[in-house]
């Protein structure tokens, strides 16, 4: 089954990205600043929430982690 279908990963795929973006963006934040528009403007979105609500997004990967290994 792919993570289309699969809600849980679907959220757990989603966080991953959340959390790839916003680390990408704190080693190199060329990368994503000049692509603020179009597809990759999507990027730099998913970036902007993981460093913006980054308690919020911690929790929800800790909630995630629990879920996927005890399920």
């Amino acid at each position: 089954m792919s993570a289309l279908f699969n809600f849980q990963s679907l959220l757990s795929v989603l966080l991953l990205l959340i959390c790839t973006c916003a680390y990408v963006r704190s080693i190199v934040p060329s990368i994503l600043d000049r692509n603020k528009v179009g597809l990759l403007g999507t990027f730099w979105k998913l970036a902007r929430i993981g460093e913006r609500k980054s308690p919020y997004v911690a929790a929800c990967c800790v909630i995630m982690a629990f879920s996927i290994l005890f399920s």
